[in-house]
C-alpha cells in the first residue's frame, strides 16, 4: 500500500471520528476499533509494529487512568480511540507521539474556553483534538 493511500485512509478515517464526535457526542466501537487494529496491523508489516503497540499502550494508559479517575470527564471512546491515534503517532517516532499527545488536550482547552466564552453550555468533545492533533504532527513527517 503506497503512502498515498494510506495516508487518504487515515485521513478518511480520523475526519469520520471528528465529524461523528462532534455530532453525536461519543466515539462508537465500530469506528475507533477496527481502525486502531488497522493501524496496528500496517504498523507491524511496516516494520514498526514495536513502535506503534508502545505508543498505542501509552497514550491508551494515560487515558484509561483519566477515564476511570473521572468517567464524566474522559469517554471510553476516547480510551479506544488512543489506541488507534496512540499507534499511529509511535509508528512515526517519541517526538510525534509527544506532539500529538501534547497538542490534543491544548486544543480541547481552547475549545472549552472558547465554548464558556460563546456562554454555550455544551460539553466539548475530545476525540475531533486527539483526531488534529494527529493529522498535524504526521503530517510534519510525511510531508
Amino acid at each position: 500500500m503506497g503512502l498515498g493511500v494510506a495516508a487518504a485512509c487515515v485521513s478518511a478515517w480520523l475526519v469520520t471520528l471528528t465529524v461523528y464526535d462532534i455530532r453525536e457526542r461519543r466515539l462508537p466501537n465500530w469506528l475507533t476499533v477496527p481502525g486502531a487494529l488497522a493501524v496496528l496491523a500496517v504498523a507491524a508489516a511496516t516494520g514498526r509494529g514495536v513502535p506503534a503497540l508502545m505508543g498505542a499502550v501509552g497514550l491508551a494508559g494515560v487515558y484509561l487512568v483519566v477515564h476511570l479517575m473521572s468517567p464524566a470527564s474522559m469517554g471510553a471512546g476516547d480510551v479506544k480511540l488512543a489506541v488507534g491515534v496512540g499507534g499511529l503517532t509511535g509508528a512515526y517516532g517519541l517526538d510525534v507521539w509527544a506532539l500529538a499527545a501534547i497538542v490534543a488536550p491544548l486544543l480541547t482547552a481552547v475549545w472549552a474556553v472558547a465554548a464558556v466564552y460563546r456562554r454555550s453550555g455544551s460539553a466539548v468533545p475530545h476525540g475531533p483534538s486527539m483526531c488534529v492533533a494527529t493529522m498535524a504532527a504526521v503530517a510534519l513527517v510525511i510531508l
